[in-house]
């Protein structure tokens, strides 16, 4: 069964989340508008600006939701049993033997097509 979720957005989250695109914007415009200035300079600049636009929008219902949502993935894949190296192994194994068998019965008949259509053709 599909949940349908329901967005509640409020003008202040757009706000919010505008603000944060400006100030993203207006960090790449002025990184290449000091192209003259350092790179270290530049990047460090462009690093604040992106951390002040992460932290506008983490304050948004978006951006909490998205940060519960990464940490429900990473407690999801904290219970995923792991294959041990053996069963890694094996599968891997068995897939190359797979591929090789299916590879020879594509070739074969793409040979037995070959030959059926320079008989019936007259093509040698």
């Amino acid at each position: 069964m599909v949940a349908k979720t329901e967005v509640n957005s409020n003008s202040a989250d757009t706000l919010k989340l505008i603000a944060a695109g400006a100030l993203v914007l207006v960090g790449l415009v002025g990184f290449y508008f000091f192209g003259e200035q350092s790179l270290l300079l530049r990047v460090i600049a462009l690093l604040i600006i992106a951390g002040l636009a992460v932290s506008i929008v983490y304050q948004t219902d978006l951006g909490k939701r998205t940060v519960e949502f990464f940490r429900d993935a990473r407690t999801e894949v904290r219970k995923v049993v792991w294959p041990s190296r053996t069963e890694t192994t094996q599968t891997t194994a068995t897939v190359f033997v797979i591929v090789l068998i299916v590879g020879i019965f594509l070739w074969l008949l793409d040979m037995f097509l070959a030959f059926l259509f320079r008989l019936i053709t007259g093509i040698s």
